[in-house]
């Protein structure tokens, strides 16, 4: 039967967790979740996620919600010889990836998804984009950025020189960044953080996220 996600296919929590289970050969099945209806904020989901947000997870009889919690399980129990070691294998690499997964959280995309709702959400509601706003977010992300260009001149991926759930974690996000003219200028001017963003976009687990998504 495989793992149930609860979400929708071009939401970038959601992307995260699926990406997660490409990676690592999980069979999994969506379970479409319309969230410009509203049916994530409705009680037969607020049932499943009392926050009203997507994505949530079945694993058999056990449940779980948080996509970054979630693909901290999933490659925790999942993880196999033939799969990418998505976690680290000593204290220092966990701690590593933890790190970088706390940072991509806390000042990473909380960046990324505040310009997301000024310039494509709320365009989309007929609300005005708030472009001072905007630019302050813009600045605050080249800050962040250029942290993550000096860590990326020293080793290919941000925990170190092999890709785990620190690179997975930053796919959703990178790719609003590059695929929005305004934006995509953050991640191109940096040598580093433009090498680092080809290389991860490139893997087949996310070309397959991106081509579920169209």
């Amino acid at each position: 039967m495989g793992v149930k996600v609860y979400g929708a296919l071009k939401a970038a929590c959601p992307q995260r967790v699926i990406v997660c289970l490409i990676e690592l050969g999980v069979d999994y099945e969506v379970i479409h979740v319309d969230l410009d209806s509203g049916e994530h904020k409705q009680p037969q989901f607020l049932a499943l996620q009392p926050f009203g947000q997507v994505p949530v997870i079945e694993d058999d009889n056990f449940r779980l919600y948080e996509s970054r919690a979630i693909i901290r399980y999933l490659a925790t129990k999942y993880s196999t010889e033939n799969s990418p070691n998505l976690l680290g294998t000593n204290v220092e690499e966990k701690a590593l990836v933890d790190q970088w997964l706390e940072i991509e959280a806390h000042h990473f995309n909380q960046q990324v998804y505040n310009i997301v709702l000024e310039l494509i959400v709320f365009p989309k509601m007929g609300k005005q984009t708030d472009t001072a706003f905007v630019q302050s977010l813009e600045k605050k992300l080249a800050n962040v950025l250029d942290v993550y260009e000096e860590r990326l001149s020293k080793s290919k991926y941000l925990a170190g020189d092999f890709f785990t759930l620190a690179d997975l974690s930053h796919l959703p996000g990178l790719r609003y960044l590059t695929t929005d003219a305004k934006m995509q200028h953050l991640v191109e001017e940096r040598k580093c953080v433009n090498a680092w963003w080809t290389d991860i976009s490139s893997r087949p687990a996310w070309k397959k996220v991106v081509n579920l998504a169209c």
